[in-house]
């Protein structure tokens, strides 16, 4: 078996440039893994990260899947400066046959970024790294080395989530930014938010979201079931339509064994103990982004709340369960 890496370094720990669109399972899977058991220090770069001619000489240079435009000149500018030139493919991207079939966005996107690079690539000297040892065969005279995935290590990460439906359209803007700073404050944070495209594009930018799609309601209450979730956000702005909820979002965040962060003014509140059973924080955006940061930072508090949370709702399914009587009495039709 082909083993990378293993003599190209001759015992020298080099800088490395590895350039990627962006974090991806290409690079995570092989490339990282491959680059850190030899010690290198490595540059992450984007597309359009282009570093200074001089800090290039005797580096290493790596190219994940594409090569950007950009890069081609200062490759050309500084190949005989550079260390090593590589290009790795965990798919057959520099062939456009192999992409037959796939939709044509995706299929330009290879032939631009990675296939009409080929003949370039090869000018370059590059050397060539593959994923599996069909690429190994099939790209045999270029002499390519394998390199074989590890696993990637699980994160300890601290769900948020928000699941506001299309009428909560205010409250979904007024979260953006409060998770913008969150999340870039605290790297284990991931935020889960309900919506559709629209959604999809106001989030757009920001790392670690997902968005989940609107559900029947069966499906959501099997969704929510799913633990995993940690905080969960309840902002209510002042409107009309916003007066008549009920705290029914309590249930919903205690029930898939989250901590709420509650709007003052808001009928969850009216049944939230601040520090008892969840947090009540004012409507202010700083304000939530330290809440949040706190519950993710303070598992004991966290526990203590949820057990509590667990409690209250027990306590107001009893109530619920005694206004019941009385409700339907017999009538005249």
């Amino acid at each position: 078996m082909n083993i990378p890496l293993a003599h190209d370094f001759a015992n020298v720990e080099p800088t490395v440039y590895l350039v990627d669109e962006q974090a991806n399972p290409s690079t995570d899977f092989f490339v990282l893994p491959a680059l850190q058991v030899q010690g290198c220090r490595v540059i992450r770069c984007g597309f359009a990260d282009l570093p200074a001619v001089a800090d290039l000489t005797g580096t290493m240079l790596v190219f994940v899947r594409y090569i950007p435009p950009g890069w081609v000149k200062l490759v050309e500018a500084v190949r005989s400066q550079l260390m090593n030139l590589v290009f790795f493919m965990d798919d057959d991207v520099l062939d456009v046959k192999a992409s037959v079939g796939m939709p044509w966005r995706y299929r330009f996107k290879l032939a631009r970024l990675a296939a009409w690079r080929l003949k370039w690539l090869q000018q370059q000297q590059v050397q060539l790294w593959v994923s599996t040892p069909y690429l190994q065969h099939k790209y045999a005279a270029w002499r390519p080395k394998l390199v074989l995935p590890s696993p990637v290590a699980n994160l300890e990460v601290r769900r948020v989530f928000y699941h506001g439906t299309a009428s909560h359209g205010a409250e979904i803007r007024w979260l953006r930014p409060v998770l913008e700073a969150a999340l870039s404050r605290d790297q284990s944070l991931v935020f889960e938010i309900a919506g559709g495209h629209d959604v999809q594009l106001l989030y757009r930018g920001l790392p670690r979201v997902s968005i989940v799609h609107s559900m029947k309601w069966t499906a959501y209450q099997a969704f929510l079931s799913l633990q995993g979730r940690h905080i969960g956000l309840n902002p209510l702005q002042a409107t009309p339509f916003n007066q008549a909820r009920s705290y029914t979002k309590f249930f919903d965040i205690t029930r898939c064994g989250a901590v709420g962060i509650y709007a003052p003014d808001s009928a969850c509140a009216e049944v939230v103990s601040h520090e008892l059973d969840g947090l009540v924080v004012a409507q202010d955006q700083e304000a939530w982004v330290s809440a949040i940061l706190k519950l993710a930072h303070d598992e004991p508090l966290r526990q203590t709340l949820l057990r509590n949370a667990k409690v209250k709702a027990i306590a107001l399914g009893e109530q619920a369960q005694y206004s019941y009587s009385g409700l339907i009495t017999p009538g005249k039709i």
